[in-house]
């Protein structure tokens, strides 16, 4: 029997490698900027051209590299950082592995030019799918100059399966955010096809957040700031008037490195128990600094995940120093009198005795009584003044009821009702309709009672209507008096970017502003009393956890959160012509059984069990 097994090329490997540490453009940067950060550099800037697609490249003013080490620095598990296997456990710095150049060259042709701080003359090499092509000695600045060009250009299946260039705009810009928000004392800028989307000089880290996020959040943060033996936490957290349902910014940063956390995550949350409605967030920016050999960083390819040694004691300092900062948000605040032009109260010395006030007034004063006599009541025949208003009410009751014999017909005559509403149709011909609790809608069917949850049934309609407004592209727009400005991080404008379109189609009309700033000019038909600006972050969130280029699972999810915010509530009093018309909708829909996303929206008593417990 031949031998079958054998050692994998260098560049089949480091196509491998580059599969868990390269996903997409933002993981390109991540690592070219992680490795700026390592080397000093207090100007980083960035420039990608087609979201990364066609080049990426990144300028540091670092400490460079030598002839030697520029060469060596695309070998795979060549680094700087790492001796022996204890230095894993006493990590400072991002990078560490050795895997990231040697891996981006692997799927992309990168240009390096680079100079350190001793020598006067720098070097340029040349990699395209791990082959070095040239290596050669050059003029240029201190610090290193990464140039990467057409990202998977090798590895097709890879490069077709990116998403669309806002969508992996979107990606670059979250990644970014990540940085610089640990490091407010590095310069960055970065440019997308030669328009600077940030420019973000070295600053505190409170106005570093600022800068990102927006002025609007300068108001709402509360410092946190703890220091034990164990870990030392700071940062801010968001007053709880500042909750939403979706797009709170949450970031932990440990050691310098941002991170993911459920379980640390929780203890904010549970802080916040109580002070917040129920399915909202929270934005905070939480950094955490422990010993490095309490951590291990090196679990998860991107480290973004992170093990700690004392998670439950952490856990607790964490809720503790939160619930520390509410508390002091939540103090009872002084009353502040302003005393400039009010009279002088003079003191009381004690020296004269107080006197009560008087009350003058007449014991013996009667209203009913006038010059010795009597007032007399007039007399009121209630009888004749109420005379008539019976026969009033049940004439007004009587027209406002449809007839007995025509209850039946649909309010609406342009819906189809459905086979299944056919099947129940009204037993008796009702003209009524009850609702209970200002929830429910009670309906006589065929087979028993019918129960419907008056505020799903409504979801269920205005989905399919706004549904078919994106595709038809048939959103009527109401124009606004006075347009109100939304203004949005540079990655959730990205995002509202690509989906413009579908929000233009379901009514809304908007003017960008530049700088991430959009006037809403117009907003759809039926969202009286709803606030535009929460209702297109609401969408703006859900396209980037769908992924805006999932064109019909996108419409869904804006359609479903459009009906969602503009259906009736719970506890609205509805007309029986208005409970007439809803059910009648209702059943027109292809499936009124259950709401877009699964919840039920209707179920039937059968005759029996309503005649069991009489038995």
């Amino acid at each position: 029997m031949s031998d079958i097994i054998r050692l994998l090329p260098d560049s089949v490997a480091n196509q491998i490698a580059a599969g868990e540490v390269i996903q997409r453009p933002a993981s390109v940067i991540k690592e070219l900027v992680e490795n700026s950060i390592d080397a000093e550099a207090k100007e980083i800037h960035i420039l990608i051209t087609d979201a990364g697609r066609t080049c990426i490249q990144v300028i540091d003013d670092g400490k460079g590299m030598s002839e030697t080490d520029a060469r060596l620095s695309f070998e795979r598990h060549a680094t700087s950082k790492i001796r022996e296997a204890a230095d894993l456990f006493a990590l400072t710095t991002m990078g560490f592995r050795g895997e990231a150049l040697a891996s981006i060259a692997a799927v992309a042709q990168v240009d390096l030019k680079t100079r350190s701080g001793k020598e006067e003359l720098g070097t340029i090499i040349s990699v395209s799918g791990s082959a070095v092509e040239r290596q050669e000695t050059i003029s240029c600045p201190k610090g290193s100059n990464f140039s990467v060009k057409n990202l998977f250009f090798n590895v097709p299946a890879r490069r077709k399966f990116l998403k669309s260039n806002q969508t992996e705009l979107s990606n670059i810009l979250t990644e970014f955010e990540r940085i610089v928000l640990v490091h407010p004392d590095v310069a960055f800028t970065l440019h997308s096809n030669d328009a600077e989307l940030f420019n973000l000089p070295a600053s505190s880290l409170r106005q570093r957040i600022i800068s990102v996020f927006g002025k609007k959040l300068n108001q709402q943060l509360l410092t946190v700031e703890v220091d034990t033996t164990l870990v030392k936490i700071s940062g801010y957290v968001a007053k709880p008037d500042a909750s939403r349902k979706k797009g709170a910014h949450q970031y932990f940063f440990v050691n310098g490195r941002y991170m993911r956390h459920p379980y640390f995550h929780r203890a904010v949350t549970e802080a916040y128990e109580k002070l917040v409605p129920v399915g909202e967030q929270v934005s905070y920016f939480l950094y955490l600094e422990v010993d490095p050999a309490d951590i291990d960083v090196n679990i998860h390819p991107t480290k973004t995940e992170i093990k700690f040694e004392n998670e439950v004691p952490i856990w607790q300092i964490l809720a503790a120093s939160i619930k520390e900062s509410l508390g002091k948000f939540n103090e009872v605040p002084s009353i502040d009198f302003d005393m400039e032009g009010m009279p002088d109260i003079p003191a009381y010395d004690g020296s004269s005795a107080l006197q009560p006030p008087k009350l003058n007034f007449d014991p013996n004063f009667n209203p009913f009584q006038k010059s010795g006599s009597t007032y007399s009541r007039p007399k009121v025949d209630w009888d004749n003044l109420y005379k008539g208003l019976e026969k009033a009410e049940r004439k007004t009751q009587a027209a406002s009821l449809p007839d007995v014999e025509e209850s039946s017909a649909p309010v609406d005559p342009e819906p189809q009702q459905s086979t299944l509403y056919e099947a129940e149709a009204v037993a008796e011909k009702s003209a009524l309709q009850l609702q209970l609790k200002g929830k429910f809608i009670l309906i006589s069917v065929k087979s028993g009672l019918m129960i419907i949850d008056q505020q799903r049934a409504h979801v269920r309609v205005l989905f399919d209507q706004y549904l078919q407004q994106i595709k038809n592209h048939q959103g009527v727009a109401q124009g606004v008096l006075f347009p109100e400005i939304l203004e949005l991080p540079a990655s959730e404008a990205a995002v509202l970017e690509e989906i413009s379109d579908d929000l233009y189609a379901i009514g809304f009309d908007l003017s960008n502003l530049g700088g991430g700033s959009y006037a809403i000019n117009g907003v759809p038909a039926g969202i009286e009393g709803l606030s535009p600006m929460q209702l297109i972050r609401s969408m703006v969130h859900t396209a980037m956890e769908k992924g805006s280029d999932v064109k019909e699972e996108v419409h869904n999810a804006l359609a479903l959160t459009l009906a969602k915010a503009a259906a009736i509530v719970y506890g609205q009093v509805l007309s029986n012509g208005e409970m007439t018309k809803l059910v009648d909708s209702l059943f027109a829909c292809a499936t009124p059984n259950y709401t877009p996303d699964g919840k039920k929206v209707l179920s039937v008593i059968k005759e029996e069990e309503i005649e069991k417990p009489f038995k």
